[in-house]
């Protein structure tokens, strides 16, 4: 019982610090979008693509496996193993970073076909020392994850996107051009990598943490991480393919010029594609903690507590979709209409919002069957989801224009999701979802059809802003009501949380 409690306490902070995070991302692009415009934000938007894979590549399956790693040697109470995990995970990234961005400096002609604008070149090359600091600190925070301290890694996050939020919007004040305001938001991001990898260095060595001989854990750390970075790397692939064909097809398709393209491509995956992901920073508090404590179980042979982490983890992801859905169906328009005064932008988000079950599911079964050594199976599921998403794109875009890439984006999460979950049911042969999934399917539209009639009457007589005071409430209430009515919700965690150890 004290394991799930700490599970439940965990969990809650680090989703709260995560929400606040988020938020003030969130809230950043509003920023951002509202001073340098959609074709700005849109410059913006591709060199952080760009830069992502290049980190993805560099970093992005370490943290996890260090996690694990160090999950696996607190579990047989091998201390040594512990700081050889960490110290192998900052060898692999040097070995990887400083050559990638030698290469990118001095190569930088070569990449041009990378951009599908060519002033984001030039933007680019600010972010290159990130890549070396961003991977290190990558490294430390699988090592706060392995060694469940979440408070110092909530923190150092929150931290991190707090000063980035706040010296960008100092950069950016009274700037009128898009490029410019690109390169001084481009420039904030940089700092604030500098800013986490002093910290995350300083608390691991006040930590007791060292640096050790690394050869022991290097070929464990290899074996987990490729797959998943592999994964990852094509993620980021993708996102940079994306912000290449999607405005060229774009122009070829409806004779708009590169503005116009990378306009309306900042529209789609600068406004409304962060408003459909804002349950991934939920998923992925759940799944930070979740994912040490399930392979510490797995390594220990506890059978019963695996079911547990797996059953709950996939039931609070349907849980997330099921409260955000309506709300984001029903209010799309409005919050399209007041945070970016972007009309598309909401009509996105309403019409898409039913992607974020799909995600949901994805998203966590894939780091539960990480957390079990499955990593090269569900990279081969994502490289399936992922082809789906690139042949939408290239064969609907002429039909729907950049609804294409949703239509995309939400095929490549229903193949994973399905896949997935086929595999964990011979994985955890007992474990239940497809009831609690059905019944959620239910909630989703009963409350998606009272939002809508509720947001229908309610418009004719209020502003944009007091429909979403009205609806947004209603919608949330009367999905709890459904949820707790039909005992899929109760108030024990709720209980657990605020009880003592």
């Amino acid at each position: 019982m004290l394991m799930k409690q700490n599970i439940y306490k965990s969990a809650a902070m680090v989703t709260v610090f995560s929400t606040i995070e988020k938020m003030i991302s969130f809230f950043y692009r509003i920023v951002l979008s509202r001073i340098i415009g959609a074709e700005g934000l849109g410059i913006y938007q591709i060199c952080l693509s760009v830069f992502a894979v290049f980190l993805t590549v560099a970093s992005s399956g370490v943290p996890v496996t260090v996690s694990r790693l160090i999950a696996k040697s607190n579990a047989s109470g091998d201390v040594k193993s512990n700081h050889a995990a960490v110290t192998a995970g900052v060898v692999a990234t040097l070995m990887i970073t400083v050559p990638l961005a030698i290469l990118l400096f001095f190569g930088k002609n070569l990449f041009g076909f990378l951009f599908s604008d060519d002033r984001s070149t030039d933007i680019f090359l600010i972010l290159i020392p990130g890549l070396i600091l961003t991977s290190i600190y990558a490294v430390m925070r699988g090592s706060f994850w392995g060694n469940k301290q979440f408070l110092a890694y909530s923190i150092i996050e929150l931290l991190e996107d707090a000063l980035m939020v706040i010296l960008g919007c100092v950069l950016v004040y009274g700037i009128t051009d898009p490029m410019l305001g690109a390169k001084r938001a481009t420039i904030a991001v940089l700092v604030s990598y500098v800013f986490s990898f002093i910290v995350s260095l300083f608390w691991y060595f006040k930590k007791g943490g060292r640096f050790v001989n690394p050869k022991k854990q290097l070929k464990p750390l290899f074996s987990s991480s490729l797959p998943i970075t592999a994964m990852r790397t094509s993620t980021s692939v993708l996102n940079s393919a994306v912000a290449v064909l999607l405005p060229m097809l774009l122009m070829k398709t409806y004779g708009l010029t590169n503005s116009e393209a990378i306009s309306l491509y900042g529209v789609a995956i600068g406004m409304s594609v962060p408003i459909l992901f804002i349950p991934a920073s939920l998923i992925g508090s759940i799944s930070v903690v979740v994912a040490p404590e399930l392979s510490e179980n797995f390594y220990k042979n506890r059978t019963d507590l695996v079911k547990f982490d797996v059953e709950k983890s996939v039931n609070a992801a349907i849980f997330i979709a099921t409260i955000l859905i309506p709300v984001l169906f029903v209010c799309g328009d409005e919050i399209g209409a007041i945070l970016y005064a972007n009309e598309m932008s909401g009509e996105i988000v309403r019409n898409c919002s039913f992607i974020l079950l799909p995600m949901c599911l994805a998203m966590i079964t894939t780091t539960v069957l990480n957390s079990m050594n499955c990593e090269k199976r569900t990279l081969v599921y994502f490289i399936i989801g992922a082809v789906a998403m690139l042949v939408s794109i290239l064969t609907l875009t002429k039909f729907v224009g950049v609804y294409s890439y949703l239509i995309g984006l939400a095929l490549s999460y229903i193949i994973c999701s399905v896949m997935n979950l086929r595999l964990l049911k011979k994985k955890c042969r007992d474990i239940k979802f497809v009831k609690y999934t059905l019944k959620s399917l239910g909630v989703i539209l009963l409350t998606c059809a009272f939002g809508t009639l509720l947001d229908g009457i309610v418009s004719r007589f209020v502003a944009p802003i007091w429909q979403m005071v009205i609806c947004v409430p209603a919608c949330l209430l009367f999905t709890a009501a459904f949820l707790y009515c039909l005992k899929m919700f109760t108030f024990k965690p709720l209980k657990r949380l605020v009880s003592r150890s």
